[in-house]
């Protein structure tokens, strides 16, 4: 078995999606960071939600946003939905899985907050239940999808972002999934402190 070949394949697959989604992505997360932005100077924050790499993501974002991307700045309000085992298994157990963000975004969101919604298959249930929930909060949503964009991308309105990684296998999503959010972190800033390099 040759190991090496198959990471210098994964390293030039990741670098080729990157750079042939880039022009369809890069319109999608200027608009996203904008959308983020206006919540912020009008006193909203953000909640991100995801399962398994995606919870990941969701707390890395949130982790940027309330410490520091790569400037010193004011900590900026992020709320990461997967962290806390109690709310989780309280609500997994009572209720029932597919309701273990949105119960959280029906305690935590308000009208002008972000929700960011992170499924690499667009179908995850209890986003979907997120969105549906942020909704009822007159939130905007911010969705990391890739596949199509499944029933998130059919749930999405005019006020919403889609960035939909134009793939299908879930490392590549992911990957691309994380550059987005180093995307948007340094979007945020440039739009707090300027264009510093």
């Amino acid at each position: 078995m040759d190991h090496e070949a198959r990471i210098l394949a994964h390293f030039a697959a990741s670098a080729r999606l990157k750079q042939d989604a880039a022009p369809a992505l890069a319109p999608r997360i200027a608009r996203a960071a904008d959308l983020v932005t206006a919540s912020l100077f009008a006193d909203g924050r953000v909640l991100a939600c995801g399962n398994g790499g995606s919870a990941g993501d969701a707390q890395h974002f949130a982790a940027e946003m309330v410490g520091r991307f790569e400037r010193e700045r004011p900590e900026l309000p992020a709320i990461a939905l997967t962290t806390d085992s109690s709310i989780l298994t309280a609500i997994a157990n009572d209720y029932s899985f597919e309701q273990v963000f949105a119960k959280q975004v029906r305690a935590l969101g308000r009208k002008g907050d972000v929700l960011l919604a992170i499924s690499t298959s667009g179908n995850s249930g209890n986003v979907v239940a997120a969105i549906d929930a942020a909704r009822e909060r007159e939130m905007a949503v911010v969705a990391l999808t890739g596949r199509g964009g499944g029933r998130i991308g059919e749930l999405l309105g005019d006020d919403d972002v889609h960035i939909c990684v134009p793939h299908e296998r879930t490392a590549r999503i992911q990957e691309v999934h994380l550059l987005v959010i180093h995307c948007l972190c340094d979007a945020i800033d440039s739009a707090l402190l300027g264009d510093e390099a």
